[in-house]
């Protein structure tokens, strides 16, 4: 997929809805072979997705074995609104909290003092973290009004078919 197709989806209004959103779920393969999807939280900065993990994640070694991953970013009501990136992580392990990990998890509902003890509690706990980079190298969105599954758009084909004939 070309980058300029790329930025055209995660451009459109709901793509950027969804970016706007808490929660993203990540897959990679781990270190055993097998498959994971695992909900985390994320932050869009415009061009990369950002997730941060402590140090000792049993999923960095796996991304450090194959980098490769997918995340969906959706929505829970009908129509579903679903973002679908595939990409590269890239790991950057940091002192401290990343400002990326205190704006990611500033939408959630929260009262002011609730607020503070979260994140007087997270800096206490971490002495660093890894931020997991994402550029995404594939895009698709699905709005169930003007872009399907591509398994959907074949049966909507091959019915347009049944019906002319």
């Amino acid at each position: 997929m070309e980058q300029h197709e790329i930025t055209e989806i995660l451009n459109r209004p709901i793509s950027r809805e969804l970016l706007a959103r808490d929660l993203t779920r990540l897959a990679y393969v781990a270190t055993d072979g097998t498959p994971r999807s695992i909900p985390i939280a994320f932050t869009w900065n415009g061009s990369r997705i950002v997730l941060c993990t402590t140090k000792y994640a049993p999923k960095l070694p796996a991304l450090r074995r194959n980098p490769m991953v997918a995340l969906t970013i959706d929505t829970e009501v009908h129509p579903p609104k679903i973002l679908l990136l595939r990409g590269r992580a890239e790991l950057d392990v940091v002192d401290g909290i990343p400002e990326e990990y205190l704006q990611m998890n500033g939408t959630y509902e929260m009262t002011p003092e609730q607020r503070v003890a979260w994140e007087a509690e997270i800096r206490s706990l971490y002495d660093g973290m890894v931020r997991i980079v994402i550029t995404p190298t594939w895009a698709k969105l699905i709005d169930f009004e003007t872009t399907l599954p591509s398994a959907v758009e074949e049966l909507v084909r091959q019915r347009a078919e049944r019906q002319d004939a």
